[in-house]
C-alpha cells in the first residue's frame, strides 16, 4: 500500500497544540519513516496538550517532546512549504491559512473536519473521552486515505 504514501505531509490546524501534533505523532507510528511528516498551527500560543499526550500514549505515540509552531516559524526555521506534498488541515482557520498559501505555492490541500476537543467535558474522564474520540477520527481518516498501517519492525 505504500505507492499511496506521499513523500512528504504537513498537517495544521489552529495552535498545534491538539488535533495537529496527534496526527503528526500517529501517522509517524503507523507508516513508519518513509514519509516527512510535519504539523503546524495557524497560532503557536498554546504548549502541546495534556489531554493528546494521555490519548495518544494509549497508542504507544510519544507526543511529550512536541514543540508546537505556527507556519510563519516554520517558514523562519527554513521549513519550506513548498516542499510537502500533501497539506492536511484539521481546522477552518488552517484550512484558510494553507489555501492562501497555495497561490504562491502548488500544493494539494486537503481538509478533514476533526472535532475540536478543547473545552468539552466537565470532568478528567469527560474530557479524555473526547480528545479519544478526535484522536479516533484522525485514526480513522488515515486508514481511509493511506490504507492500513505498516508493521515498521
Amino acid at each position: 500500500m505504500t505507492e499511496t504514501l506521499p513523500q512528504s505531509v504537513l498537517f495544521c490546524c489552529d495552535h498545534n497544540a491538539v488535533r495537529s501534533p496527534m496526527a503528526e505523532g500517529i501517522m509517524k507510528k503507523f507508516y513508519g519513516t518513509d514519509t516527512y511528516v510535519q504539523s503546524v498551527g495557524v497560532k503557536n500560543d498554546l504548549e502541546i496538550d495534556g489531554f493528546s499526550i494521555a490519548v495518544c500514549a494509549e497508542l504507544e505515540v510519544e507526543l511529550s517532546r512536541h514543540r508546537s509552531r505556527s507556519f510563519d516559524e516554520m517558514e523562519q526555521w527554513g521549513d519550506d512549504l513548498s516542499s510537502f506534498d500533501l497539506v492536511i488541515a484539521l481546522s477552518p482557520a488552517s484550512q484558510r491559512r494553507a489555501l492562501e498559501l497555495t497561490r504562491f505555492f502548488h500544493l494539494e490541500v486537503e481538509y478533514w473536519p476533526i472535532l475540536d476537543p478543547t473545552g468539552l467535558g466537565e470532568t478528567r474522564e469527560a474530557k479524555l473521552v473526547q480528545f479519544r474520540a478526535a484522536r479516533d477520527q484522525i485514526t480513522e481518516r488515515l486508514i481511509d486515505r493511506f490504507g492500513p498501517p505498516v508493521d515498521a519492525s
